[in-house]
């Protein structure tokens, strides 16, 4: 399982009134087995931060490591494939209303489907039972609350067991019971190997579970505790 490192990682971008506005600039190395939460205020760089990691978007200087490749200096595709042991959670939920449960977690190809359903459908169910939404498969996004929906997007970023979880304001629409089971799963996951980088705007659960907290301000690592 590799680690992934942001060397001198800068994003910018230009505000018309502002002139040029650089909101993230940090250098940051996640061992393979950590769990780590990112931290801070709104605005603070934390889901910029999290895209550059899962490759959703490419910094405007340095570079992002995954084990010994250097993800910004090859071609997306290759880089995909490479960030492939990565399960993800965006900011913004990328769940289709109009498809079912299984569907948002199957394989989007018709033939990926198929396999899927035939041969992957008890690693789904399992993922759905974990995260507390046992016999969801068929049911549909507006069907659900918007922690239901949070908890379906992580069993899809961790139903093909990856060596690495990238999840972003995962826990910001779920309740306070919805919250404390995902991360004492997390927390099994990561028992048993995997890397886990969350962002919380609440640096607490890092301290409650005596995990590396790492704060940012402004675009900026102003804070790196190793053990909450």
């Amino acid at each position: 399982m590799p680690g992934i490192r942001l060397e001198h990682v800068a994003k910018v971008y230009k505000n018309s009134r502002r002139g040029v506005s650089e909101t993230l600039d940090v250098d940051l190395a996640v061992k393979q087995g950590e769990f780590v939460f990112i931290t801070g205020p709104r605005g603070s760089g934390k889901t910029t931060l999290m895209e550059l990691i899962a490759g959703e978007i490419e910094p405007d200087r340095g570079s992002v490591w995954l084990g010994g490749a250097d993800l910004t200096h090859m071609r997306r595709g290759e880089a995909a494939r490479f960030r492939s042991c990565m399960g993800v959670v965006l900011e913004e939920s990328e769940l289709k209303r109009t498809e079912t449960v299984f569907k948002n977690l199957a394989s989007t190809g018709h033939l990926e489907y198929l396999k899927d359903k035939l041969f992957n459908r008890p690693k789904i169910e399992k993922a759905l039972s974990l995260v507390g939404m046992a016999d969801s498969e068929e049911r549909y996004p507006p069907e659900l609350s918007s922690s239901e929906c949070r908890r379906v997007e992580l069993a899809r970023a961790i139903w093909r067991s990856p060596s690495i979880l990238v999840l972003d304001a995962l826990t910001e629409r779920a309740d306070d019971d919805t919250v404390w089971d995902m991360l004492h799963l997390l927390t099994a996951l990561n028992k048993r190997g995997t890397t886990v980088i969350m962002t919380t705007g609440d640096g607490s659960y890092g301290n409650m579970l005596n995990k590396r907290v790492v704060t940012l301000t402004d675009g900026k690592v102003v804070s790196d505790i190793q053990r909450g």
